[in-house]
């Protein structure tokens, strides 16, 4: 009895201990990493964007277990605006951006608070920009909203059902209460210990670049934010299968740009077979890239928004 006693005190104390040492790290990041932009409510969930430049407007949506400072990192924000008008967002639960608990936040209503957004913003007819998981929303935008997206630009994105093996380590922070523990004690810290492997596995075969070290490692391991990866994990088998039924309705212009070499989403078969199911989309490919394709090929993801803005007219017969 004295063992089992003491095994649970010490299991207590860890936790403890554990907790306590992610919320201070948190706590930090957010001091550290104030928000680079504004603020916008939309249906009581504060979200937060850039508004930077002049010119077409062009949306970008971050992947999985990122925020707006991906982009900005990238140089995609800089480069962009000096031709766009770009607004990129935090996706609910990601970087500054809330995520009420009350609420669901699949792709498709993701989409929806990007659309009032949009709205209340006075944006019309962007360019969107998804890049991985972010491809989900922006497709969403176009699929339930066409009035809204003038075109697409999809980067690096999971486009049909498939077999994940992050997607159960990833989906741990979303199951009741088993989930609220482990994102504030175990889940931060291996991902933590995980972070250097895994940015070596996305970026490969090119190498993690320096400016990518300014990247706010703490802030994406906070706790809220685990549980919004966790949630959107387990919502991508359903909103990859939604979407594959209907991708045959998008008729706006679809640019899609990939890495060869991604070792995360195959290219072949999620980008390769998404434009042969749209004869008219374009396929841009990066021979030397990953997944990060906009940080290692950021010229041809530039000329895929260009391709996207403005879209060659079919020759006349």
């Amino acid at each position: 009895m004295n063992r089992n006693l003491l095994r649970i005190g010490g299991a207590a104390l860890a936790a403890g201990s554990a907790a306590y040492y992610v919320h201070r790290r948190s706590a930090r990041a957010e001091r550290a990493h104030r928000p680079l932009g504004r603020f916008i409510n939309v249906d009581g969930v504060r979200l937060h964007y850039l508004d930077e430049g002049d010119g077409p407007p062009l949306v970008l949506l971050h992947g999985l277990g990122s925020m707006v400072e991906d982009f900005v990192l990238s140089g995609l924000v800089r480069e962009a605006s000096k031709r766009y008008r770009v607004i990129a967002f935090d996706r609910p639960g990601y970087g500054h951006s809330e995520r009420p608990r009350r609420l669901r936040f699949g792709a498709a209503a993701q989409a929806e608070l990007v659309r009032k957004a949009l709205d209340r913003l006075e944006v019309r007819r962007p360019i969107v920009l998804g890049h991985s998981w972010g491809t989900l929303v922006a497709v969403a935008l176009a699929l339930e909203f066409p009035e809204v997206p003038r075109s697409l630009v999809l980067a690096s994105g999971l486009y049909f059902p498939s077999a994940r093996l992050d997607a159960p380590l990833l989906a741990l922070p979303a199951i009741p209460l088993l989930g609220d523990l482990l994102s504030r004690t175990l889940s931060p810290l291996a991902g933590r210990a995980m972070w250097p492997g895994w940015l070596k596995m996305i970026f490969a075969p090119a190498p993690v670049p320096a400016a990518f070290a300014a990247f706010p490692t703490w802030l994406a391991l906070r706790p809220g934010q685990l549980r919004a990866v966790a949630e959107d994990a387990l919502a991508t088998a359903g909103a990859t299968l939604r979407a594959a039924r209907r991708y045959r309705e998008l008729t706006l212009p679809v640019v899609m740009v990939a890495g060869e070499r991604d070792r995360y989403v195959s290219a072949r078969a999620h980008t390769a077979r998404l434009h042969r199911l749209l004869p008219s989309s374009r396929l841009l490919l990066s021979p030397h890239s990953g997944h990060m394709v906009h940080h290692s090929d950021l010229t041809l993801v530039l000329s895929a928004v260009d391709c996207a803005a403005f879209p060659v007219a079919p020759a006349a017969v």
